[in-house]
């Protein structure tokens, strides 16, 4: 059957009118407790007021000049990124793909303007960077790549957490490392925090750029402004996105002066990067979770909900094995499929979405009540119970009956 829309994507047949924070209601009037928060993109929730506000004032003004003009909005927002964490400048993008491709050319062209040639550049097994094809050349998953070849060459993949794997896979055309902090697609994998800091002094031992990829974990998902920032380092280049836009597609590439060297006037563009519209947004976004007291917040609600979910898989060992990650970037490993767990989350009126590894993520606005999170913990409760009688499991032993 040939539909309208490309068919790339298994949708589910749920049909939303509106949203309400960490909400979604549908035409007839379903409430679903939203723990995907569009992949952990809409950190502020649905409808806004605030981004509300924002977007409609600037739409009021002007929507798009292309970048061949200035826009103060963006050099605003791009100056309180750099007075906010290691960087020295900012490119605007439309996505999270587009901000690690800006990355990956930075990378490049660093060694260039150098006068070396060093484009290799070490990436993990179990990363996701994007879907274009310098991303999923980067994130080496066989399921991205299939059909799409000759692979992008330039990337060397090796294990999550393997400093020694990085050692081994050093060569003179290494350049740079590009690393999640958290692994959010991966599974929700976070990685002893030495891990980064060897990265680090590795980078400064041979010469080479540390890039991250906090478009999941960056703008407060870990109670941090950026997740790397727990462990004391800094990267010479940052992609950011997802929570950025708060639901407005944007991302960003930041880096220090010293790795954007060779980004020169004409090496790099987009049309519609740093639109007017999107930079509002952006801006709005930042005055939020920069407010006092913000982050400690999501500090807050994720102790509460660990030790709450912490508490449900103590009731439910043949359904739930482990609770991980950062902040209100959380995974539950499923010892069931984590798709049956998803849909069995879905049936209770709750969603999330799945990850590697067997894990569902909890991915909730960053603005979720205590009241919510109690909410939340009563539906994984019963998804649970739903699922050890579908699979005939005992809550207690966790061996089938």
């Amino acid at each position: 059957m040939i539909t309208p829309v490309l068919p790339t994507y298994a949708r589910i047949d749920l049909e939303f009118e509106r949203g309400e924070g960490c909400w979604l209601v549908t035409k007839d009037g379903r409430r679903y407790l939203d723990f995907t928060a569009g992949i952990a993109v809409n950190i502020l929730g649905h409808a806004h007021p605030y981004l509300v506000a924002a977007l409609t004032e600037q739409a009021g003004k002007l929507w798009h000049i292309s970048n061949l003009f200035r826009i103060p909005g963006g050099e605003r927002l791009a100056t309180r990124l750099t007075e906010a964490t290691f960087a020295d400048t900012v490119f605007f993008t439309n996505s999270g793909a587009e901000a690690l491709e800006c990355a990956i050319k930075m990378a490049r062209r660093y060694h260039h303007a150098n006068g070396a040639e060093r484009p290799r550049m070490i990436t993990f097994e179990g990363a996701f960077h994007g879907r274009t094809l310098a991303t999923i050349a980067a994130g080496g998953n066989a399921k991205y790549l299939e059909g799409f070849g000759p692979d992008l060459p330039g990337f060397d993949q090796v294990p999550f957490g393997d400093v020694k794997a990085v050692e081994a896979a050093l060569t003179p055309q290494t350049g740079s490392i590009l690393v999640e902090p958290i692994q959010g697609e991966g599974g929700v994998r976070v990685p002893p925090a030495e891990f980064l800091r060897s990265l680090r002094a590795l980078c400064d031992a041979h010469g080479m750029l540390l890039v991250l990829d906090e478009v999941q974990s960056g703008v407060g998902r870990t109670g941090r402004l950026f997740a790397h920032e727990a462990t004391g380092i800094t990267p010479d280049i940052m992609s950011v996105a997802k929570g950025i836009g708060g639901g407005f597609p944007m991302g960003a590439c930041l880096a220090t002066e010293e790795a954007a060297k060779g980004m020169v006037l004409g090496t790099h563009g987009s049309t519609y990067g740093g639109n007017p519209l999107a930079m509002a947004v952006g801006n709005a976004v930042l005055d939020k979770v920069l407010e006092e007291g913000f982050l400690e917040r999501v500090r807050e609600a994720s102790l509460r909900f660990k030790q709450s979910l912490a508490a449900v898989m103590d009731k439910h060992p043949a359904v739930l094995a482990e609770v991980r990650g950062e902040g209100l970037l959380l995974g539950l490993r499923a010892q069931v499929p984590a798709a049956e767990l998803v849909n069995a989350l879905r049936a209770e009126g709750m969603l999330v979405p799945g990850a590697g590894d067997n894990v569902v993520r909890l991915l909730p606005p960053l603005t979720v009540s205590d009241e919510e999170i109690g909410i939340a913990c009563d539906k994984i409760d019963a998804a649970c119970r739903r699922l050890e009688e579908a699979f005939h499991l005992s809550p207690v032993k966790g061996a089938a009956e």
